[in-house]
């Protein structure tokens, strides 16, 4: 009996690919190049992304003047109804105990999808915030960029001849021949 269940044992791990002589610690190791198996979960998965839009649509609608006047309209129908019908049709009497329970239900619920959709939406100002943080430091290296390459260009048109320099150069020139037309043998002298 022992020699047939240690015969399936190493036919087991012969299939599974462990050493025939692995101890259990060994065994049991995790691999860390291999994925991880879905374990059960006892929680139901839902998506956080649908269920913050929801709460995004419900806070949304909350805030609107058309939650006010449905729920101004339920209310008031509520105690109408249990105020003027007829005894056994009432179903919330006087103190209107039902009614609270179900506002405060309604509270309940409508508190925490406020707060979802309010922590939602500073995450996607810090995001937006981080992103316009970003361009504006981009846009301050782009102007200290043109700003250092308009000052090289102002520096190089220093050296540069302009049209204005050279009609000036030219005017000299056009004097200065004019004098040596009037007064030759002055200026030949001179340049010697």
């Amino acid at each position: 009996m022992r020699g047939e269940r240690s015969a399936e044992r190493s036919s087991e791990r012969a299939r599974s690919g462990a050493p025939s002589g692995a101890s259990a610690l060994t065994r049991s190791r995790v691999r860390l190049d291999q994925p991880r198996q879905d374990r059960r979960k006892l929680l139901p998965e839902y998506d956080p992304e649908a269920f913050g839009r929801l709460s995004e649509r419900v806070a949304r609608f909350l805030g609107t003047g058309r939650f006010i006047v449905w729920m101004t309209l339920v209310i008031v129908v509520w105690v109408l109804w249990n105020i003027f019908a007829p005894d056994h049709l009432r179903f919330d009497r006087y103190p209107f105990i039902f009614l609270t329970l179900m506002l405060s239900l309604q509270a309940s619920y409508a508190a925490p999808l406020i707060l979802l959709a309010q922590n939602r939406q500073d995450d996607r100002d810090r995001v937006t915030h981080e992103q316009d943080r970003k361009q504006n430091e981009r846009s301050i290296a782009d102007t200290e960029y043109l700003t250092r390459e308009i000052a090289a260009l102002r520096m190089g048109l220093g050296e540069v001849a302009t049209r204005d320099w050279i009609r000036s150069e030219f005017q000299d020139l056009i004097k200065e021949m004019d004098e040596r037309r009037l007064f030759p043998g002055e200026s030949d002298e001179g340049d010697r």
